[in-house]
Order: C-alpha cells, then sequence, then structure tokens
C-alpha cells in the first residue's frame, strides 16, 4: 500500500506541480521537497497546491502548518502520514 501511495505522490508532483527535467522514477523516496541547494526546490506556493491534492487524490486534509512541516518533507514521510491519516 506505501508503496503504491509513494509512486502515486511522486507522479503528482512530477504532473501536477509541473516539474521539469525529472521523472517519478527519479525522485528518491526521502530526497527533500523543499530548498534550493538539496531537494526538489519546491517553494511555499507548491506546499499549498500539494496539500490541495493530498486531499483530492487521498482523501486526506492536512490541516495546518503545524502538521504539513513534517509531513511534507519527503515523499517517504508524506506517505507515512497519508497511510496515518487514511485509517482514521
Amino acid at each position: 500500500m506505501s508503496e503504491e501511495i509513494k509512486q502515486k505522490i511522486k507522479q503528482i508532483l512530477v504532473e501536477d506541480l509541473n516539474l521539469e527535467d525529472i521523472t517519478p522514477d527519479e525522485i528518491d523516496d526521502n530526497e527533500a521537497l523543499f530548498g534550493e541547494e538539496e531537494g526538489l526546490g519546491l517553494d511555499s506556493l507548491d506546499a499549498v497546491e500539494l496539500s490541495v491534492l493530498v486531499n483530492k487524490y487521498f482523501g486526506v486534509e492536512i490541516k495546518d502548518l503545524e502538521e504539513g512541516r513534517p509531513a511534507l518533507q519527503s515523499v517517504q514521510s508524506l506517505a507515512d502520514f497519508i497511510v496515518s491519516r487514511q485509517g482514521k
């Protein structure tokens, strides 16, 4: 289940957030989603859009920054967050 969620997250990152020059298979599960030096270089607007997409595709709401910051660290942390919320 978690592997399927991680693949879907990677697909969302590339297709819905329009990441260029990268494919879903090239995204490491533990790669930072935000930050210019390391990671995918997403910004605060991407965080808002990603939160909306998580709700749309997985039915899981990221309520606020306190909840979102740890969840949006990497594909792995986001998948773990989704799995933990889907059971509730």
